[in-house]
């Protein structure tokens, strides 16, 4: 006789759940996806897709206005055609294109799910016990509203994610103070934004409007931008900010946001008042894990509210599961991916490992691109048992080429063993190059391994087989 069909009910359509139910329905799952705000999550819809999207036609207008220093101009009016003219970015459209796109992306994945035989619900899902879920169905229009009814499960998994988190004394009004989630339906570019927070949101989005030719202020309450990352590597996307314009406010602390009328005022910790037509808040997340009945079931929280894991994704509850922001391991989109194949695989009977963020490599999409993996500078700082090397872009010939002048390669390995255990890149496209150095952490490569692969010529990833090349030396 075969076995019964296991049923799998996932709460949350973002990379988390859906990732998570891909895998469901390769393992011949019954999979249900209940989701709320569109498949694919503020991840595809609100935060990642678009904001890249953005800061991608932020460095192209960037990278034409450094044409003159690759030898290139405007060609004489009578000889120009019509995209012959000086770049100006075209705000709606240029947001009309980023909502398409995510649209589409969502669209993509819900095909993908329904052709896996997975059931996409459009609604919301409460636990009402380990092993059942409450589906509340969105109505639309008119449309009276439709009867909840319950899914029996043999796993639940909770990937709910997070939202912007809103402070009393700085109230979003969705047209001039504005959250990550509401600034895709601006019609204007800002005359002067003023950004409140300089974590990875902040930072790339006040770079993003400041390429499109806004004023742009940002607000830090830390000693320097980025203040989570290598701090050489933060320094340099500072002083990138700063020789392109934009005002840098270190060790200053927002304390209140107001309106009046056409203007914004940011108001500091040490009394002083910065006026501008928008202010972006991006002072961090909360998780999306109230209402949905995780304390009538024993499911635990953090104090701020995550749901608790361990590494293969159980929660405190039997047969209940959480993936992505709502969990707070680590808030990117490859580990929710990650923790939701995880927990399928583990609640199914697949074959599956814990999670190991030890090799997880993540990017920082300003311009140029901050990426890393594996042990950081603040890790390394006073340790004996760890060597490490930069090396400066500006000797490198491509980089030379394509008139790169800022950025570095460095990579940190364990003494003795020579292996490969951490790396940082600040170039353009660090998110491609960190690849390499992710694969040497990850398979515990040493840097003579690294070293002895053979490049491409001119390349900027000539850099990495450098930088082992001379740590090998510092080894010795």
């Amino acid at each position: 006789m075969s076995e019964r069909t296991q049923s799998v009910v996932i709460i949350g359509g973002g990379p988390g759940g859906y990732e998570a139910a891909l895998v469901a329905a390769s393992l011949n799952a019954q999979v249900t996806v209940i989701d709320s705000d569109g498949v694919g999550g503020s991840c595809v819809l609100t935060d990642c897709v678009p904001s890249k999207a953005l800061i991608s036609t932020a460095t192209y207008v960037g990278r034409v206005g450094e044409a003159a220093q690759m030898g290139v101009r405007l060609a004489a009016p009578e000889r120009r055609t019509a995209n012959d003219a000086a770049l100006d970015a075209d705000l709606p459209l240029v947001n009309a294109r980023i909502q398409a796109l995510a649209k589409a992306q969502s669209a993509d994945i819900r095909t993908g799910l329904q052709a896996r035989g997975a059931h996409v619900v459009t609604g919301r899902g409460r636990l009402i016990s380990p092993s059942q879920v409450r589906v509340t169905p969105a109505t639309s229009g008119d449309e009276p509203p439709a009867a909840p009814y319950d899914i029996d499960a043999d796993m639940i998994l909770l990937a709910t994610g997070a939202a912007p988190r809103v402070m009393d004394t700085a109230v979003p009004d969705g047209e001039r103070i504005l959250t990550w989630q509401q600034i895709w339906t601006l019609t204007d570019i800002p005359e002067h934004l003023i950004v409140v927070g300089s974590g990875v949101t902040g930072a790339e989005l006040a770079q993003a409007y400041l390429g499109m030719g806004t004023t742009v202020t940002l607000v830090s309450s830390r000693d320097h931008v980025l203040p989570g990352e290598d701090s050489d590597a933060a320094q340099v996307i500072e002083d990138v900010f700063r020789d392109r314009g934009m005002q840098v406010l270190n060790r200053s602390r927002m304390a209140a946001v107001r309106r009046d009328g056409d203007q914004v005022h940011v108001l500091l910790d040490d009394g002083r008042e910065i006026t501008g037509s928008h202010a972006l808040l991006a002072v961090g997340s909360v998780p999306r894990t109230d209402d949905l009945g995780l304390e009538d079931i024993g499911v635990a929280r953090t104090e701020r509210g995550h749901i608790r894991v361990d590494r293969v994704s159980r929660t405190s509850v039997r047969g209940v599961y959480a993936a992505g922001d709502c969990t707070g391991v680590l808030p990117l989109a490859s580990v929710a991916a990650m923790q939701g194949r995880i927990a399928v695989a583990h609640a199914l009977g697949d074959a599956v490992a814990p999670l190991n963020i030890r090799g997880v490599s993540s990017t920082i999409f300003t311009d140029p691109e901050i990426a890393t993996v594996g042990l950081t500078k603040a890790d390394a700082t006073d340790r004996d048992d760890i060597h490490q090397i930069t090396m400066p872009l500006a000797t490198n010939a491509r980089a030379k080429m394509d008139n790169v002048s800022v950025g570095f390669v460095k990579l940190f390995a364990r003494a003795g063993s020579n292996q490969v255990v951490g790396g940082v890149v600040v170039a353009p496209r660090a998110s491609e190059l960190i690849f390499p150095i992710a694969l040497a952490v990850g398979q515990r490569l040493t840097v003579d391994q690294v070293a002895s692969t053979i490049t491409v010529y001119p390349s900027l990833s000539g850099s990495i087989a450098e930088a082992a090349r001379r740590l090998h030396a510092v080894g010795d």
